[in-house]
C-alpha cells in the first residue's frame, strides 16, 4: 500500500553522487508535507557513530549510509547501506506513514548493498550492521 508521500527534487542527484563519487559518509530523509525531504548529510570525513548520533531517538526516518568495513581477509571495503529507522516507542502513525512510503525512496535509490528495518537503538551497533553486509 502506497502512502502517496514523493521524493523530493534532487534527491536522486545527491544520492547517485554519494554512490558514484563518495562524496557523503551519509544522509537522513524524513517526511515534510507529504514529500520525502533530506534532513541531514555529512561529508565522507564523517564517521559511523557521527549518523548513529545524527538519528532522532524517537522518530523514524530513512537513512543511506556508505558504510566503511574490513573485509575477513582484511581488505578496506564500503557498501551503501538503506536504513529504514522506525523506533518502537515512536507511536502507531508515524510507523505507518513511514513504512507505506517506504517504497517511494527504496526503489529510486538504485546500487544499495543492503535494506534494513531498525527497530532498536541496540540494533543500530556498527558491529550489528557489519554482520548485515559481510
Amino acid at each position: 500500500m502506497s502512502s502517496g508521500v514523493v521524493l523530493e527534487d534532487g534527491i536522486l542527484e545527491k544520492f547517485n553522487e554519494m554512490k558514484l563519487k563518495h562524496t557523503k559518509r551519509f544522509m537522513v530523509f524524513k517526511i515534510d508535507s507529504g514529500k520525502i525531504v533530506l534532513e541531514t548529510e555529512a561529508e565522507s570525513d564523517k564517521t559511523y557513530e557521527d549518523f548513529v548520533n545524527a538519528l532522532p531517538t524517537s522518530e523514524p526516518r530513512y537513512a543511506v549510509v556508505d558504510f566503511k568495513f574490513e573485509t575477513d581477509d582484511g581488505r578496506p571495503q564500503d557498501k551503501l547501506v538503506f536504513i529504514a529507522w522506525s523506533p518502537d516507542d515512536c507511536g502507531v502513525k508515524p510507523k505507518m506513514l513511514y513504512s507505506s512510503s517506504k517504497d517511494a525512496i527504496a526503489k529510486k535509490l538504485t546500487g544499495i548493498a543492503k535494506s534494513l528495518q531498525i527497530n532498536d537503538s541496540g540494533d543500530l551497533a556498527h558491529e550489528e550492521i557489519l554482520k548485515s553486509v559481510k
